[in-house]
């Protein structure tokens, strides 16, 4: 008889939650037995577990590093603790939860990480309110989560309700507004700094929503060594405003602060020159960029795409659109409109309908509104009057209907081949649905 059998048969009612707790501390300095004994009492159900049991359990795992079984056991114990009513003292189960490993904490001779986890079941459970409330209960008790956590909540904040909330959150967790002498009777080592990361997230966020004034505000305020996101986030909002000097100059401040410049930072040098014409300073950062051994992406291509049809240069384009489409890297939808539109005003119709086909085919995309419309009207311009019906066939069936500009291409077709009746029909149509 194993034995696991000889405890159970001791204990053929089962054992309570205090009992439990009782004889999990106990185990404290065999962690991996206190594993199997609490993985026995759910197999088994020979325990209905409170949040009070199930924090003694957890705070061992914290203590031992077990991070991945005491996040679980999180979990579990917010689920269940609705069931709990001598510890529900808040109508939040994560909030029940922290109230018990607060009052447990000490006994169990716990870590603080233990709340970092709590607060991550949270945001899995996408509960911000009391992730928010834990984080403030923390601080007043001088205890501060980690700064990943901290700035996993504050771009949280961000995303849901807007920058101004998250900066407010930034503010009030790093306690920047708060006199020194208030987070130094909490006890020395308390206060935890904004990092890199910290600053990053929040000029993403300012980024996203084009507060382009607002990411530079944040450059001014770091108060940490930045590395190269941080340059391309800042590079990306002055392309974006049109600075792409100033974004050179900050390119060249990085280089000599010693800093490689990735991926992104190429891009976003490579994607600022597109935009404003000058294709050739472009290319040559993409060749640096190949010399450097640094794998292009999507997003390279696609600018230098995007950059030679906005100064129409068309086989210039589709040369690049070839290199890409040979190393299987799928174009933006943008990108495949840019080359269709173009092509077509090149009087390149069957060229961009074999490239739109060929895109179909591969990559499974799905071409826009105005490639199509384009492509109907350079085949009808060409008089490849059966193609472009197939066309407006296809662009139908994904959802899109006809508008003036496609009725006007198939009767212009139609009248340059003589078909003065189908062009009279369409133009009733047209009519009819008054387009």
């Amino acid at each position: 008889m194993s034995r696991w059998n000889v405890l159970r048969s001791l204990c053929p009612n089962g054992i309570d939650p205090t009992q439990f707790s009782q004889i999990t501390l106990q185990l404290n300095n065999n962690p991996h037995l206190a594993l199997r004994f609490f993985n026995w009492t759910q197999s088994n159900s020979i325990c209905n577990h409170t949040l009070s049991s199930y924090s003694t359990i957890i705070h061992l795992f914290a203590r031992a590093r077990l991070y991945k079984h005491a996040y679980r056991t999180i979990r579990i114990a917010v689920r269940t603790s609705q069931y709990d009513e001598q510890h529900c003292r808040f109508d939040s189960p994560p909030l029940n939860l922290f109230h018990t490993l607060v009052k447990t904490y000490q006994r169990c001779g716990s870590s603080p990480f233990v709340f970092d986890l709590l607060i991550k079941a949270c945001f899995e459970s996408r509960k911000l309110d009391p992730s928010i409330q834990i984080v403030r209960m923390l601080l007043s008790r001088g205890i501060s989560p980690k700064v990943t956590t901290l700035n996993s909540l504050i771009f949280r904040v961000c995303k849901s309700r807007g920058f101004d909330a998250g900066y407010a959150i930034y503010r009030e967790v790093f306690q920047l507004d708060e006199p020194k002498s208030e987070i130094l009777k909490r006890g020395s080592g308390f206060k935890v700094n904004p990092n890199v990361h910290t600053y990053n997230e929040l000029m993403l966020c300012c980024y996203q929503d084009a507060l382009f004034e607002k990411v530079g505000e944040i450059w001014n305020q770091m108060v940490c060594a930045r590395n190269a996101y941080s340059y391309a986030l800042m590079m990306a909002s002055l392309c974006d405003e049109g600075r792409v000097e100033d974004a050179e100059k900050l390119w060249e401040e990085m280089r000599n602060e010693g800093i490689e410049p990735d991926v992104v930072s190429y891009n976003t040098m490579i994607g600022g020159f597109c935009k404003i014409g000058d294709v050739g300073r472009a290319e040559e950062f993409y060749r640096e960029m190949t010399s450097s051994g640094i794998e292009t992406t999507a997003s390279t291509y696609d600018h230098l795409v995007n950059g030679y049809c906005n100064i129409g240069d068309v086989d210039s384009a589709l040369l690049v659109y070839k290199d890409m489409y040979r190393k299987d890297l799928c174009p933006g939808a943008s990108t495949l409109d840019a080359m269709t539109r173009l092509l077509c005003d090149k009087g390149r119709a069957k060229e961009a309908l074999q490239l739109v086909r060929k895109a179909i085919g591969k990559f499974g995309m799905v071409p826009k509104g105005n490639s199509y419309e384009a492509l109907i009207k350079g085949l009808c311009a060409e008089g490849r009057m059966e193609e472009a019906f197939k066309v407006q066939a296809e662009m139908v069936g994904k959802g899109f209907q006809p508008n003036s500009e496609i009725y006007g291409a198939f009767i212009d077709g139609h009248v340059r081949e003589g078909n003065e009746e189908l062009a009279g029909a369409l133009r009733k149509e047209m009519l009819q649905t008054q387009i």
